[in-house]
């Protein structure tokens, strides 16, 4: 059964049609919003018990622990929407340090005046997620601000997963002549959200590619255990990620302008936008740094999954100019490649 609410006459919406301060009160509608709406949805032996917390019983020892928080504006997008984001970013954190996901903590942040409807469909996309990837929602929170103090929802989420033994895909671990992998076209992310954001007209339709990369991470990982470093590039895009790359490990980083895996309708808004596709967010993309030799074979096993088949060598790491990226152009020139100093797309995840 569906969250129990009453049809509002004409287009005005009666109170049970919406987010009240009193859902966050802790009394009975707190109750009945967790029973009616996120027990029906993700209910499971371990939330159904609505503990303050959760007994996990968990024998590995090699816990890999990660938590984040969505703002994403709007919060529905095209491609997903902010539940999606959030189990899908919580374990995709969790896949860039190799483990696999188990659990998941859920806290809601309510706006007051929200439509209820809109919340079920993000609990509902939250559901999803959960029965498509196999991870379990175990404990959660739900708070209600005042109207105007939100913007709709936000979601906290915590992730625990078992790391694969052996294996360490720290930033760190590059050396010099590794290859530098994308697994799939940049920018798709950001710019499906600032499109909807801004009421742009793309000629090309773009959607957001978030996505849960465990199932294409895992194999990766259990083909290729010399995986050297692995980073979803999301808030700054690929130029961050590969900056904090050369960064931690000490090396260059080179890429090459030609290599990199481009939407066209991405592309247009950018430079409709000003933007530099480098520093757009992603949300299903992984870089992979691994041994020259293995690339070949990473790449195989990357384009043998559904979100890798546009997975492309884009670069190499150098024992050059260490701490910095720099950019190959398609006309043979060379640029660094600047970490952004803060979002150009705010309010991206």
């Amino acid at each position: 059964m569906a969250f129990n609410h009453k049809s509002a006459i004409g287009n005005r919406k009666s109170e049970m049609d919406l987010v009240l301060l009193s859902h966050g009160g802790g009394g009975r509608r707190t109750q009945q919003l967790i029973r009616d709406l996120i027990l029906e949805h993700l209910g499971n032996p371990i939330l159904d018990r609505l503990d303050d917390g959760a007994c996990l019983d968990v024998p590995e020892r090699d816990l890999v622990f990660t938590t984040d928080s969505y703002v994403v504006s709007p919060i529905f997008f095209p491609g997903g929407d902010i539940g999606k984001l959030a189990v899908c970013g919580t374990i995709n954190d969790l896949a860039m340090q190799g483990a696999a996901p188990r659990y998941l903590s859920l806290a809601l942040i309510l706006e007051e005046g929200m439509a209820l409807t809109d919340l079920e469909r993000v609990i509902q996309s939250v559901a999803r997620m959960v029965r498509e990837t196999g991870v379990m929602v175990v404990t959660g929170d739900t708070k209600v601000v005042e109207r105007g103090k939100g913007n709709g929802v936000f979601i906290n989420t915590a992730g625990i997963g078992i790391r694969y033994p052996g294996v360490d895909t720290h930033v760190a671990n590059a050396r010099s002549g590794d290859a530098v992998i994308l697994t799939g076209t940049m920018g798709d992310h950001g710019v499906a959200v600032m499109s909807r954001r801004e009421g742009l007209n793309l000629e090309t339709d773009v959607v957001s590619d978030v996505a849960p990369l465990w199932g294409m991470i895992e194999p990766l990982l259990r083909e290729i255990p010399g995986i050297h470093s692995l980073r979803d590039p999301t808030r700054g895009g690929v130029a961050a990620a590969l900056g904090d790359m050369a960064t931690a490990a000490k090396v260059g980083i080179r890429i090459h302008e030609r290599a990199l895996p481009i939407r066209p309708g991405v592309q247009g808004a950018c430079k409709l936008l000003g933007l530099d596709v480098l520093n757009v967010a992603n949300e299903g993309k992984a870089l992979v740094i691994c041994a020259q030799a293995q690339a070949d074979r990473a790449l195989r096993i990357l384009r043998a999954h559904p979100l890798g088949r546009k997975a492309a060598v884009i670069g190499t790491v150098t024992a050059e100019t260490a701490g910095m990226v720099l950019l190959e152009t398609a006309f043979g020139g060379e640029r660094i490649v600047e970490v952004p100093l803060g979002e150009d797309l705010p309010r991206i995840c």
